[in-house]
């Protein structure tokens, strides 16, 4: 039975990393950050924006080496560069299977590893030496549909999928979109999962309130929290906000 006492969350890795394509997004002293896509490596049936095109609208530089390398706009962020409003897909089922029992008022939070950029000793005392892992940005879950249930959908309901990644791949992959409502957003400022000490130390946020899926390192994996930790997270991504 559908739990009363409020939403539920799931958090997911996404972005840029050593691995994909071999370079993190920053995060400033004050706790701004970028946002960085991986690389988009299927097929798409319509040209997508390159590191190149994204350079022009960062704050920091992405290596010359990626420059020609198209992107994977997933999760798209409606105020993120050539984006229009707030989707996620998956073609994963051990991920789109939780996502698809998300329901409206739950949230979709979203973290990534991030690099410390700039001067360290002004760095704000939750700024992680080194790298870290950050929560980015939310979606405050409006709908979510399934791939097959994406194929009968009618051209207007399609619409507001239209920039996602998995929409442009060749063939369509997702098994499951997500479409956050008019309160979702990428933050202005990171919130920190990672302790101070260093990016692999989990702070309160993973190991008090999170349950996760127990295979590989912390920071990848997906996280969930039930109906009470959700209020718990939500209440300190707000006063994180507030204080800055």
């Amino acid at each position: 039975m559908r739990d009363s006492r409020g939403p539920r969350a799931i958090a997911l890795n996404v972005g840029a990393n050593s691995n994909l394509p071999g370079v993190r997004g920053p995060i400033y002293p004050d706790g701004r950050f970028e946002y960085l896509p991986i690389p988009e490596r299927q097929p798409t049936s319509e040209a997508v924006p390159t590191y190149a095109d994204l350079d022009a609208h960062l704050s920091f530089e992405i290596p010359e080496r990626f420059h020609d390398l198209p992107v994977h706009l997933d999760p798209a962020f409606a105020e993120y560069p050539f984006c229009s409003s707030y989707t996620y897909g998956d073609e994963h089922g051990v991920k789109a299977g939780p996502l698809s029992r998300l329901e409206p008022g739950d949230v979709l939070y979203f973290y990534a590893t991030l690099d410390r950029h700039g001067d360290g000793e002004t760095a704000a005392d939750w700024v992680v030496p080194d790298w870290g892992a950050y929560l980015i940005g939310e979606f405050r879950v409006d709908r979510v549909v399934t791939g097959e249930a994406y194929e009968s959908l009618g051209p207007e309901a399609r619409e507001r999928f239209a920039t996602n990644a998995h929409v442009r791949r060749d063939p369509f992959d997702a098994k499951v979109l997500v479409a956050g409502d008019d309160d979702s957003t990428l933050y202005d400022r990171a919130v920190p999962l990672s302790e101070p000490t260093g990016g692999t130390d989990a702070n309160e946020l993973v190991t008090d309130l999170s349950n996760d899926s127990g295979r590989g390192p912390w920071w990848r994996r997906r996280l969930w929290f039930d109906a009470d930790a959700t209020d718990l997270l939500r209440a300190h991504v707000e006063s994180h906000h507030m204080d800055r």
